[in-house]
């Protein structure tokens, strides 16, 4: 069994956690039975426009799937002309199962991008001619390529951010020439000098032509393109389409809603499900407006609020509901107060430490409390701002011996900064007389040094992304350098460099076990969507959430509602943890 439906058994084992009810008898209407009053009304709203403002919790899959079941079990829904879009393939997976189990089979359910390569590939030799251009899988090496021909030095660790913004450009629907005033109109915080960004963005797109290959993008650009250039292809796919769900309409950017608006052609019955709370996705481009302003283009659409909260318990929705009252912004607005239809749980518990390692060796303990106390390894989750705070805990967690996996990352000790930074310490190492390390008056000073020949500083770099991902690791090798070295002297041992890098492969190694019921580490964005009966979440200090680099209101407020994403995801045990120091013994 792989990986994709070990989580789709998973999640359809729980979905009847969203509202009292059991397996759907057969009969258009015993797919009704066990909806909430609200979710009944989901599904029995079977012509659009339909909005779903769905608070977290709330089993909005759940009643967009009996909607869906409903309009084809009744007649209403002819299952090949309904099309269900999402953002994810696990999303699209799990919606796919659901439907399966509620006897609506046939039903397209895809991502925005699957959906629209289907159509492309289908289509492009009527409207094109010929084959279709090679999808680019990973535009990294050719963005680099980019940036050579245009006459760019581009670090490694910069190729991701370009690449980032490339993306950010072409989803918002900004051509090259228009970057550099794109950047200055929306305040973004561009990686390089936007005059540069053109220039590799511009040559980026010519040796695409150039090459005969499109990216994930170019689906989306070239499919919307040839439904508004040939109209009676547009009308065969709005022929073949009838019914559209969207889901997490909230991050739909501006090409996604462009090629929405070509599928539906103003006439079919659509029905968008989103909460512009859960909005943490504005960097990439997406927009909560669409979903906030659908009521403004459909004067006639039927509105539907979710807000019983099946999921957590009534103090975690209690503390999620006082997070958002502090909003502000046209999000805020709009915020879903949610009503816990669990009974009472623990208090969420707050806590505060001298320094990070204590809080992780802390956070480990508890995990260990709670492992004890019969909650399962995989049902706890320890969630952080950046991918650089993980090391830390995984240190923690491995010295208990507890099992842990990382979602949406690398391990740290397999991120290509760390690896360079080990092949490099290692040198250093066997070098006795490097000039170096042969100054520098303790351990850290040693790292320092040589991490230094690859550009780290005692600074972390303005901005975000994966600049400052590479410095968080580094730095992470240098506090782990200062824990080495204390540990060392408490013991009466000498901390060399040898003694060092001997304790980063035992790490390293340690940390490759195979993980069976493992402990969850995953950034805030990586998490949106999962949930947990426990969630511890850690690092909670300014500089870190809110990030420093979130300067204006509207990013505050994104930065709040990554952590009422946070907090959402837990059910029953909540903790929220912050340190006052870096360091043992640093500068709080």
């Amino acid at each position: 069994m792989d990986r994709m439906q070990e989580e789709l058994l998973g999640d359809l084992g729980r979905y009847d956690a969203y509202g009292p009810g059991g397996a759907t008898p057969p009969g258009a209407d015993a797919v009704l039975a066990g909806l909430d009053p609200e979710q009944r009304a989901v599904a029995t709203a079977l012509h659009g426009p339909v909005c779903v403002l769905a608070g977290a919790g709330t089993g909005k899959t759940r009643a967009i799937t009996h909607r869906i079941a409903y309009g084809v079990r009744s007649g209403i829904y002819q299952p090949q002309q309904v099309l269900a879009v999402t953002f994810t393939a696990r999303a699209a997976g799990e919606m796919r199962g659901r439907l399966r189990q509620l006897g609506a089979e046939g039903v397209q359910a895809r991502t925005f991008h699957s959906a629209a390569l289907r159509q492309l590939q289908y289509f492009w030799p009527r409207a094109v001619g010929g084959e279709v251009p090679r999808l680019l899988e990973r535009k990294v090496q050719l963005v680099a390529e980019a940036a050579g021909r245009s006459g760019l030095r581009v670090q490694r660790t910069e190729l991701r951010d370009l690449t980032a913004e490339i993306e950010w450009a072409k989803v918002t629907q900004i051509v090259p020439d228009d970057y550099p005033a794109a950047v200055l109109k929306t305040g973004r915080d561009a990686p390089r000098d936007p005059a540069e960004i053109a220039r590799v963005y511009a040559t980026y797109e010519q040796t695409k032509r150039d090459r005969g290959v499109i990216d994930f993008e170019d689906v989306l650009l070239l499919t919307a393109a040839i439904l508004e250039d040939r109209p009676e292809i547009g009308e065969r796919v709005r022929a073949q389409y009838r019914h559209f769900t969207v889901d997490e309409y909230q991050d739909v950017s501006p090409l996604q809603q462009r090629l929405l608006d070509q599928w539906t052609g103003g006439g079919a019955s659509l029905c968008v499900v989103g909460d512009a709370s859960q909005t943490i996705y504005s960097f990439t481009g997406a927009t909560p407006d669409f979903l906030l302003n659908f009521r403004h283009r459909h004067p006639e659409a039927t509105v539907v609020k979710l807000v019983r909260d099946y999921r957590s318990t009534p103090q975690v929705v209690h503390l999620a509901n006082g997070l958002l009252s502090q909003a502000r912004g046209q999000a805020a607005q709009h915020r879903l107060e949610l009503v816990s239809q669990r009974e009472a749980g623990p208090e969420p518990v707050y806590a505060e430490y001298a320094d990070e390692p204590t809080e992780a060796e802390t956070t480990a303990q508890r995990v260990r409390e709670l492992m004890a106390q019969g909650v399962r390894a995989s049902e706890i989750a320890v969630l952080f701002r950046t991918n650089g705070q993980s090391e830390v805990y995984e240190q923690a967690l491995a010295d208990l011996g507890i099992s842990y996996q990382l979602k949406g990352a690398e391990r740290f000790f397999e991120r290509p900064e760390v690896r360079e930074a080990g092949v490099l310490l290692k040198g250093a190492a066997r070098a006795a007389d490097d000039p170096l390390t042969a100054d520098a008056p303790d351990l850290a000073a040693q790292v320092r040094a040589v991490l230094a020949t690859r550009g780290f500083g005692a600074n972390p770099p303005a901005g975000s992304g994966a600049v400052r991902e590479r410095w968080e690791s580094l730095a992470a090798l240098v506090r782990l350098a200062e824990e080495f070295e204390a540990g060392r002297r408490a013991s009466g041992e000498r901390a060399d460099l040898a003694a060092y890098v001997a304790e980063l492969d035992a790490r390293a190694a340690a940390q490759h076990a195979p993980a069976v019921e493992g402990v969850t580490l995953a950034s805030l964005h990586a998490a949106k969507g999962l949930e947990w009966d426990a969630v511890f979440l850690v690092g909670l200090t300014e500089g870190t959430l809110p990030i420093i680099y979130a300067k204006t209101d509207e990013q505050v407020e994104e930065e709040r509602r990554l952590l009422y994403v946070g907090v959402t995801r837990a059910r029953a045990h909540l903790s929220l943890s912050w340190a006052l120091s870096r360091s043992p013994g640093g500068r709080a």
